[in-house]
């Protein structure tokens, strides 16, 4: 009977002994659990906190996924349509400053624009073409850099009404020094400074060019002097969506290029009845002339040649001379002057009468055979070594200077006058 008490006291002893150590084991593995948790969770955080319990979850931080607070507004809306070519697109941000903005139509070509210096806003520097679709991407950042972005599309108007310029010299044409660029529109310009805009024309080597318009339908542009020898010329026309008058868009998209050749300038001497042809600097050939009558006499001033007909009709009823003359086969004529100032070919006159007398009705006449057939006469000489914009000037005659519209002719008006 001792021995019972003794053997369950031991039985008892060794329960309670057996339940201690099962719950050490139990922490040790809640412990190991814990372990393996923060393990997979991340470390303590910049706030001391564990597994996503530190205080910048608890709001007491810096959120690292917070959205921008940039908002951007691009103008026109999403989707647009009939959108005017000017002064309509416009980028702006708020609660933080563009960084990038670019706007492109449907073949990849960019808008020009610019980025306000206070990154507020961005507006483009030309203006859009007609019938377009453009598509437009831009991104501001917040204060904490933090970005935003944007993306519409919308498409200009298609224009009921349309212009385009009639450009002279020809693309690709090789040109006297006195050529100028020489633009008629076909409506009337009411906006010039919006078309001027849309004009550029650069030189090779780089000179001054300036634009000056003629009327409402006419703008040309030439340096202060003529153009270098070898120079290449580049103009450019972006008229498309050009509102030119109200209501009124070019839609013409071109570029020209054209290069001066050596430089030829004739001088007339209505007085002396001779005409010096000067080639690069130097006089290679004078020739006897007749100039205009003493009733009909030639204009003074500096002229370009801007056509050549190796033979063409001249019928005085066209230049307000009635019927005194119609000639249907004048023989090596080159235009000076739109009101019909011409040097050309004569065969009806008497050989005496070149360098001799003045006989014609306004323009230089030059010896020459019915046909044009015959290299060796002054007028074909002259004819075959000039070029459309070759310079030809008279001096000593007793007429007026010639209108510097009246043909390609803006050289007789100074440069002072041009620019203004």
């Amino acid at each position: 009977m001792n021995g019972q008490p003794i053997s369950g006291a031991s039985v008892g002893t060794t329960g309670r002994r057996g339940r201690r150590g099962g719950v050490k084991l139990q922490a040790l593995a809640a412990g190991a659990l814990l372990l393996v948790l923060t393990a997979c969770g991340g470390g303590e955080s910049a706030g001391g906190g564990t597994g996503g319990q530190g205080p910048a979850a608890q709001g007491g931080g810096k959120q690292e996924n917070a959205a921008s607070q940039a908002v951007v507004t691009i103008l026109p809306k999403d989707g647009a349509d009939s959108v005017a070519t000017s002064g309509v697109l416009k980028v702006t941000a708020q609660q933080g400053k563009l960084t990038t903005v670019t706007v492109a139509d449907s073949k990849g070509t960019p808008v020009e624009g610019r980025i306000a210096a206070d990154g507020a806003s961005w507006s483009p520097t030309a203006h859009l073409a007609a019938a377009t679709q453009y598509k437009v991407h831009a991104i501001a950042k917040d204060a904490e850099g933090r970005e935003s972005a944007k993306d519409t599309t919308f498409t200009t108007l298609v224009p009921k009404n349309t212009f385009i310029g009639h450009y002279t010299p020809e693309d690709g044409s090789t040109v006297g020094v006195g050529m100028p660029v020489s633009i008629n529109f076909t409506r009337g310009i009411t906006d010039p400074e919006a078309v001027e805009k849309a004009i550029k024309v650069t030189a090779e080597p780089a000179v001054q060019i300036e634009g000056h318009w003629f009327g409402n339908d006419r703008l040309d542009f030439r340096p202060e002097k003529y153009w270098a020898a070898g120079t290449k010329v580049t103009v450019h026309l972006n008229l498309d969506g050009v509102e030119g008058r109200p209501g009124v868009y070019g839609k013409q998209k071109k570029t020209v290029t054209f290069t001066i050749g050596r430089r030829q300038v004739s001088t007339v001497d209505a007085s002396a009845k001779t005409m010096k042809i000067e080639r690069d600097g130097a006089v290679i050939k004078t020739i006897p002339i007749t100039a205009g009558a003493p009733s009909t006499t030639t204009y003074n001033g500096q002229m370009v040649i801007s056509e050549k007909f190796k033979v063409t009709r001249m019928n005085g009823a066209t230049v307000g001379f009635g019927g005194e003359y119609d000639i249907k086969d004048v023989p090596h004529a080159m235009r000076l002057s739109q009101s019909g100032t011409f040097v050309h070919g004569n065969y009806w006159a008497s050989a005496g009468t070149f360098g001799s007398a003045n006989v014609s009705h306004g323009c230089v006449g030059l010896q020459d055979a019915r046909g044009a057939g015959d290299s060796s006469m002054p007028a074909a000489w002259f004819f075959d070594r000039s070029i459309i914009g070759d310079v030809v000037i008279v001096k000593n005659s007793k007429d007026k200077q010639i209108k510097p519209d009246n043909g390609l002719n803006g050289w007789n008006m100074d440069w002072s006058e041009w620019i203004k």
